[in-house]
């Protein structure tokens, strides 16, 4: 144990004498998985609320108080707000006149003759679509147009009134006839509390006035719905001075000042990767340290609140907090919804309302709870620097209006710290519903298993993880060090956290898994909500190979299984298995055979590689067989279809997505190499070596290889496929294809990256990582990767790192979170993969 803590104590110093961290664009702070996630998107944690990675608040609040003086250090305090015309989900849904045919000017205006329209009860909306919420009237797409008489009672702040909306796509809204906001194209699938324009404020008064509005949804899904809120913001506290701010691999640490005290401020997600059970139990760890920066005897005091909106999808919604016993030395405080609609929501833009938050507090250091409104306690405490006398405890209240609050004493501050923690856990009791069975998380598998005796254990292992957490905090930027120099480093220790948490770790059914084996649920944050997308699983991946590739494993098996089962019947891998938390089946409107198929196959080759077996293949044999035999006769030149990157739109004779099904080919056929197939090994060497001699006479274009085989006009694409084929040691294309290609994307490169191919100059940062590590020498690599780091620390977007962005000014421009960072780790694992590990099947076979 001492040389354990030897071992910190320098590596700790190793850390601190790194260059000065960059600027994230958004700090984690509790990242446990998909739903329990919490975010800083400012560069001073007082600066605004933390949130959800979706950017709705989640509120944690600090105060510190020192000498009677307080200060805030961690969050301002989110407003709440109270329903003043309600929308069509919070009370009972209101009636509105819509009609789908184009009306007369002024239709939005107060006067115009509706008689005509129809009445409906909103939402409005399609009822297969997969919004958050279900409409109560049909309207399935084209255009919409609605006029809603309001009322706004006398005791409203007109000054104070907000717009509140969902919609799904384009919209248009009028307050009595003048517009308050548009947008389009663009679509919302929650609900946004919106600033009304002073112009249209003006026209509004208590009693009678109209809500118009009008959206158009071309494409899938249809929403609409909107009420008016009237906003409270608390009052600013002073500040304690935040002196700086650093992100790890497990780890986000703040230092404060304030009246002559020091605050280390430590927030601890252990995800360890060579610790399924630690990664997978739902429990992070805040470490308050104080001490006395002037050898003056302080006397301090801390005040930690945890909103209810931690177990809520929005404010309105009731929730109860109480006091929930005690076990294992630890005092519980929990907070769930009301209603409990366990695996009751699906979609993106949505956090769980089902389950319990809890905080775990050391008995040992004496801590004081409290339950009642965020603003009470804050006030209370920050004035006396005690709690109120009102309490919420067990009473069904507005989530945005009750807290868990924590207070901390330190009645005699020294020079040394004196160091307090405590836990923030989630029992989300049921995380998946697998094709119509409810699943728990990894960590509730017994069926003894309770939240107390998980966070027992929690409790139990602090003093183990912390240094632990630490040693990988340094193994997780050295080994990128290594591999490709500091701005390398930076990228990967930032984006560690957010690639483990956009994934839930669910045992599997019962008998399903007889070796013991998880599943690993990815969620498509901001990009759609669907779980378990092959196209994400196959960017994140690199990570998971590197660390643990039992996770990976865990991300291909719904997948196989969903083919195996029968109830995947077509001859290619499926996109997804449904929409988060729900994989009952694909959801996502269309299919990417070429693309999912080859994802499968290299990815199940590339464990192969790591693991030094094939024993995962053989699993799969015959899926596998199925799909690299679609890839055979469809995949040299692809027809019109979407790939990962669906954004951009559909593609036929795509070559990056060719050259994926040839790298697969390959890979199939090493694989049945190490299952001892050689004839199979042959036969699929040599048809993807003929496969890559045609690739290279269709997509070359003098100087380069172009976008797709019919070859555009100065048409270029990133072929991030091709790292592969140097990965698994395949070389089926010449390695004069990738200096080719190199030297090219150095010619095209903008401020903030190297474009996704030439119909845009936006881009997406892990296929640059996966880009760059093709370069043959460091410089390309470095160059290739500055304007990558320079996007991560300048970007205007403050949000958790996107991966789709604009080259030219460093705006995201959507997806948001994404487990697809883990594929900035591919540089990383290639010093790994490299190493020979299975004879291939090339030493047999030569190129032709």
């Amino acid at each position: 144990m001492k040389f354990l803590l030897r071992t910190t104590l320098f590596l700790l110093g190793a850390l601190s004498s790194q260059a000065q961290p960059m600027r994230p664009p958004a700090y984690p702070l509790v990242t446990l998985d998909p739903y329990t996630s919490i975010w800083s998107n400012t560069d001073y944690l007082y600066d605004k609320p933390t949130t959800h990675w979706t950017g709705k608040p989640y509120p944690l609040n600090g105060i510190l108080r020192v000498d009677g003086k307080a200060y805030e250090f961690l969050g301002t305090a989110a407003p709440t707000y109270r329903t003043v015309v309600p929308n069509g989900i919070v009370e009972e849904p209101y009636a509105a006149k819509y009609t789908f045919e184009r009306p007369a000017l002024g239709w939005q205006r107060a006067g115009f003759d509706d008689a005509s329209w129809k009445w409906g009860d909103a939402p409005f909306g399609d009822l297969q679509a997969t919004h958050s919420t279900k409409p109560n009237t049909e309207w399935s797409g084209g255009e919409i147009w609605l006029r809603r008489p309001i009322d706004i009672d006398a005791a409203a702040d007109l000054n104070a009134l907000r717009l509140q909306l969902s919609h799904d796509d384009d919209v248009e809204v009028f307050l009595n006839g003048v517009k308050v906001y548009e947008c389009g194209p663009c679509y919302i699938n929650d609900y946004v509390v919106l600033p009304i324009p002073a112009e249209a404020r003006k026209t509004l008064q208590p009693g009678r006035n109209l809500l118009a509005m009008h959206c158009k949804s071309p494409r899938g899904g249809a929403y609409l719905d909107a009420g008016l809120v009237e906003e409270r913001t608390p009052a600013v506290l002073r500040f304690a001075s935040q002196k700086s701010a650093r992100v790890t691999a497990t780890q986000t640490t703040y230092e404060f000042e304030a009246a002559g005290v020091g605050l280390t401020l430590t927030f601890t997600s252990p995800l360890l990767l060579d610790e399924v059970e630690t990664l997978a139990r739902p429990a992070s760890y805040v470490t308050f340290a104080l001490r006395s920066l002037n050898a003056q005897p302080h006397a301090a005091q801390v005040l930690f609140t945890a909103s209810g909106l931690l177990a809520a999808n929005r404010g309105d919604q009731e929730v109860v907090a109480e006091a929930a016993g005690a076990a294992g030395g630890l005092t519980f405080l929990r907070t769930g919804s009301k209603d409990q609609p366990v695996l009751g929501r699906k979609g993106d833009d949505v956090r769980i309302d089902w389950g319990y938050i809890y905080l775990g507090l050391p008995q040992k250091y004496g801590f004081k709870t409290a339950i009642a409104s965020p603003q009470n306690l804050r006030e209370t405490f920050a004035e006396k620097g005690v709690f109120p006398t009102q309490s919420e405890a067990g009473a069904a209240t507005q989530a945005q209006n009750v807290a868990m609050g924590v207070l901390m004493n330190f009645p005699k501050l020294g020079l040394k710290p004196t160091e307090t923690h405590l836990i923030l856990a989630y029992d989300d009791v049921y995380s998946v519903q697998y094709f119509g069975q409810n699943l728990r998380g990894w960590w509730r598998r017994d069926p003894t298993m309770t939240a107390g005796k998980m966070l027992a254990t929690a409790e139990k292992e602090y003093a183990r993880l912390m240094p632990k957490c630490r040693l990988t905090d340094y193994k997780i930027y050295n080994d990128a060090l290594a591999a490709g120099g500091q701005q390398y480093a930076d990228l990967c220790q930032l984006a560690y956290r957010q690639a483990i948490a956009a994934h839930k770790t669910v045992a599997p059914p019962d008998g399903a898994a007889p070796d013991g084996s998880l599943l690993f649920f990815s969620k498509e944050n901001f990009s759609n909500g669907s779980i378990g997308t092959v196209d994400v699983t196959y960017p994140s991946a690199p990570l998971f190979l590197l660390y643990n590739p039992v996770f990976l494993k865990g991300m291909l098996e719904p997948i196989f299984y969903y083919s195996e089962s029968g109830k995947w019947t077509k001859p290619f891998a499926a996109h997804d298995v449904g929409t988060y938390p729900l994989a009952n089946g694909q959801t996502y409107g269309e299919d990417m055979p070429v693309e999912e198929s080859g994802n499968m196959i290299i990815l199940t080759a590339a464990i192969a590689r790591v693991e030094g077996k094939p024993d995962y293949a053989r699993k799969h044999w015959p899926t596998l067989t199925t799909w690299a035999e679609y890839l055979a006769k469809e995949g040299l030149d692809p027809a019109n279809q979407l790939c990962t990157d669906d954004f951009a739109g559909h593609l036929a004779r795509n070559a990056n997505l060719s050259v994926k099904a040839i790298v697969a080919l390959a890979a199939y056929g090493q694989l049945a190499g190490q299952l001892g197939d050689t004839a199979t090994a042959r036969k699929y060497r040599e048809l993807a070596l003929d496969f890559a001699k045609k690739w290279q006479e269709l997509a070359s274009d003098g100087d380069h290889y172009a976008l797709t085989f019919d070859k555009p006009e100065g048409s270029w694409s990133q072929k991030y496929n091709l790292v592969w084929d140097k990965l698994l040691n395949l070389n089926v294309f010449p390695a004069e294809v990738a200096r080719k290609e190199i030297a090219h994307y150095l010619t095209r490169q903008q401020a903030f990256g190297l474009p996704l191919d030439s119909r845009k100059t936006y881009t997406k940062s892990d296929w640059i990582i996966w880009t760059a590590t093709l370069a043959s020498n460091p410089a390309d690599f470095q160059a290739l990767i500055e304007p990558l780091h320079r996007y991560a620390r300048e970007t205007p977007s403050r949000v958790p790192l996107s991966d789709w962005h604009e080259t030219t000014d460093g705006k995201m421009v959507g997806f948001q979170a994404r487990s697809v960072v883990g594929g900035f780790w591919m540089k990383a694992l290639e010093r790994k993969m490299r190493a020979p590990v299975l004879a291939p099947v090339r030493s047999k076979l030569k190129r032709k």
